[in-house]
């Protein structure tokens, strides 16, 4: 019996070598492929199909998966110290965070090389996920040994280098979702100062010129962070003056004094659901003045030193009064919450404090907000510090609504079917810094009584019969996206 219980001992052993064997070749093997991946697919700058793309866009979910069972080993392994079922847990875990991980890899190498995206920061996220990848896999073969107090050192000197991975790689990702300087942006002046953050300026573009202080900005918020050095679509970059006038892979996107052929005024005035509306990714569109600024640019020769350009007016910036609270709406809460669960227009609260007053919100009942829902809301007047109404069906009749909102500061009417009669209602509105005309029928008469409100700093009147879009051929293009206080 003691023989056969030898050599039963000694097949276990015989097929656990080679089982071990086999694994070790199976990482090698996968470990040389996602090295050999960059090599095969490289990310050309091009796009490619779109069933790529489609399966890619999926990353952002599915890499989340990874990260929260990589950060659960090493608490289960510390954990399995004074209970070892904990240990066996993180066994069970580890080999399901390497197929994750291999899982998320591969759509976020679709993503990366469906949609044409390269630069620095994306080939360093790319080759921060094959590393990760394979600091996995090594931990995977490891451990066992680990678990039988072998090479008591290996396995967790491999989980820190992992750990580290993971952090850089997650860090380059969000660098390329939400800008390299994401991190960093809010960051106390001491700690930019200790980690040399400061910051260089973009010599390209003469500083104080129109598109140093105008445009370059607009780009910064909205561009740079899918056409800039660590990501770039379409071989295109907007970082600076030099490699917007360059161009994508398609050629130039700005071509001095010619609108028609400029791509990049083209994108950016397409209707939102267009497959080639810029901003992409679900960003917001850039808001009527800023549009006006750069077509005003591009069509005057796209200069880099201009410090003005003709028909263009920009307000200084005047500093806004310290809001003043409103009321405490606590009681009106059942119904606030009420409506913010229906699919209606709703109230969102500023913040936690009532004092700071709500923000009406209609975007998801645009197409059925008229004055009679408008109306609705007067009983919560002396709260609204906010009124969305843009492209809504409300008319000149909501002025004698909204004149009744005596905290209201700020007003979107832009889309809408007001001709401005009645708008000098408006004027009881002693808070009132900021109101949205454009693409309405309002004129200059209409504006008129608008002069006399001190505190309104900011006065929309793009594409309107005040402010109408410049055309192609006029000498002198009428580009004024706001009414200074000055003209005021």
């Amino acid at each position: 019996m003691a023989v056969k219980n030898s050599e039963n001992l000694s097949v276990r052993k015989s097929l656990k070598s080679s089982s071990s064997r086999a694994a070790w070749i199976a990482v090698f093997l996968s470990s040389v492929a996602l090295l050999l991946l960059p090599v095969l697919l490289r990310l050309d700058g091009k796009q490619h199909a779109e069933w790529l793309q489609f399966l890619g866009r999926f990353h952002p979910l599915a890499v989340h998966i990874p990260i929260g069972l990589i950060l659960l080993i090493p608490v289960l392994e510390i954990a399995g110290r004074s209970r070892p079922a904990l240990r066996e847990a993180a066994g069970f875990v580890l080999p399901i965070a390497c197929a994750a991980c291999l899982g998320s890899l591969v759509l976020g190498y679709a993503l990366a090389y469906g949609s044409g995206e390269t630069g620095t920061t994306v080939t360093q996220h790319m080759w921060g996920g094959i590393a990760l990848c394979v600091g996995v896999m090594l931990c995977l073969m490891v451990r066992p040994a680990w678990s039988a107090e072998e090479r008591r050192g290996l396995y967790p000197s491999m989980l820190a280098v992992v750990l580290i991975a993971l952090f850089w790689t997650a860090h380059l990702g969000g660098a390329i979702t939400h800008g390299e300087s994401y991190l960093t942006a809010l960051m106390p002046a001491p700690l930019k100062r200790w980690f040399s953050l400061g910051g260089a300026g973009k010599p390209s573009a003469r500083a104080g010129s129109f598109y140093a202080q105008h445009v370059d900005p607009i780009f910064d918020a909205n561009c740079v962070s899918c056409h800039g050095p660590s990501k770039i679509q379409g071989g295109l970059r907007l970082d600076s003056y030099d490699v917007l006038m360059k161009g994508g892979k398609d050629g130039p996107v700005v071509v001095a004094g010619n609108l028609a052929k400029s791509v990049l005024l083209e994108r950016i005035t397409l209707p939102m659901n267009h497959p080639h509306f810029m901003p992409a990714e679900g960003r917001p569109p850039l808001r009527p003045e800023q549009i006006a600024w750069i077509r005003a640019w591009i069509e005057q020769g796209a200069s880099s030193s201009a410090v003005s350009l003709r028909g263009v007016v920009v307000a200084n910036p005047v500093a806004d009064p310290p809001p003043e609270p409103v009321g405490d709406y606590s009681a009106l809460m059942p119904e606030i919450q009420q409506m913010q669960q229906g699919q209606g227009a709703k109230l969102v609260a500023v913040s936690a404090k009532p004092s700071d007053g709500l923000i009406l919100n209609t975007v998801d009942a645009a197409a059925t907000f008229n004055d009679a829902e408008l109306a609705r809301f007067k009983k919560f007047a002396l709260y609204i510090v906010e009124a969305d109404l843009a492209r809504t069906g409300v008319t000149d009749a909501s002025f004698d609504s909204l004149s009744q909102f005596a905290h209201l500061r700020t007003l979107h009417l832009e889309g809408t079917a007001i001709t401005g009669v009645g708008l000098a209602k408006l004027t009881k509105l002693h808070q009132l810094n900021y109101l949205n005309l454009s693409e309405t029928k309002v004129d200059s008469a209409a504006v008129a009584p608008l002069r006399s409100m001190a505190q309104l700093h900011h006065l929309y009147l793009f594409d309107t019969p005040a402010n109408p879009v410049p055309k192609a051929d006029d000498a002198e293009p009428a580009v004024k996206a706001v009414l200074s206080k000055e003209e005021k």
